[in-house]
């Protein structure tokens, strides 16, 4: 006979698990709530408006206080084990996303409170729990490793452009405009190759001039290459990650995880 979970194990399934049905309809109400509790904040921080409505907006806080907190409470009873939650990096930033408005009881007065109370927008590192988000990030991670090598040698080339091209300059421009010296016109190099452009130095002479024309629709092209290496690297990294076996029979998104048993767009149970 089956045995039936205890409420401990259905609330870890619900709460940790974004893969199950019960667990992705947990995680979009908890991200709504996220959203909400972020714009209380920045209303909070206009003073007009918090002339007018602090009452109200103190109420809200403290409601959106309470429930993340009782959601804290929550992953410490039901995780497996509680002192690698409380000790992890999103268990840290659950804590310091509602320490604040208790410290408000303590020190109401403590302009440094306002510093204190605006780490609770890193609950939207909460975002970063749902599958979706968490897959996709492994996925970026493992192709910008596969990456590093690549743009690595793209990088040592790009200091040694800028530093021919900023020696260049300083010679064509005297040392003057603004060309005081080789590493400030290195840092005019690497400002107008990337398409900034802060406009503090320019230069003067008519060659001077052409090359920073040059250097400008230079560094559009030269943007674009780790753009491309990535995205290789990406669609690489995802191919070999999904199963195309795998198919969902009730939307059917073809493509999962190995390992998953739920399909990632609807949360639908996957066939064997």
């Amino acid at each position: 006979m089956e045995t039936r979970p205890s409420l401990r194990q259905r609330l870890y399934r619900i709460i940790f698990e974004a893969d199950t049905p019960a667990g992705k309809r947990f995680d979009i109400v908890l991200l709504v709530l996220i959203v909400l509790s972020i714009a209380l904040v920045m209303i909070e921080s206009v003073p007009r408006i918090h002339t007018r409505f602090g009452f109200e907006l103190e109420a809200g806080e403290w409601f959106m206080t309470l429930l993340f907190s009782a959601e804290y409470l929550l992953r410490i009873y039901c995780s497996p084990k509680p002192r690698k939650y409380i000790f992890s990096f999103l268990g840290i930033v659950d804590l310091l996303a509602i320490l604040p408005t208790y410290f408000s009881l303590m020190a109401p007065d403590a302009q440094a409170l306002i510093v204190i109370r605006a780490v609770r927008l890193l609950r939207i590192y909460r975002i970063l729990k749902l599958y979706h988000f968490v897959r996709a990030g492994n996925l970026l991670v493992l192709a910008l490793h596969r990456s590093a090598r690549k743009i690595l040698i793209f990088m040592i080339f790009i200091v040694i452009l800028v530093t021919m091209l900023g020696s260049l300059m300083y010679v064509i421009e005297h040392g003057q405009n603004g060309f005081y010296s080789i590493p400030l016109s290195i840092y005019w190099a690497v400002i107008t190759l990337t398409t900034v452009g802060y406009g503090d130095i320019v230069p003067l002479t008519d060659l001077g001039k052409f090359i920073a024309s040059f250097i400008m629709i230079l560094g559009y092209s030269i943007l674009a290459i780790p753009t491309g290496i990535v995205s290789v690297e990406m669609s690489r990294t995802f191919n070999e990650a999904t199963d195309e076996d795998k198919k969902c029979a009730h939307c059917g998104e073809p493509r999962h995880a190995p390992e998953a048993n739920f399909c990632r767009i609807c949360g639908k149970k996957l066939s064997d």
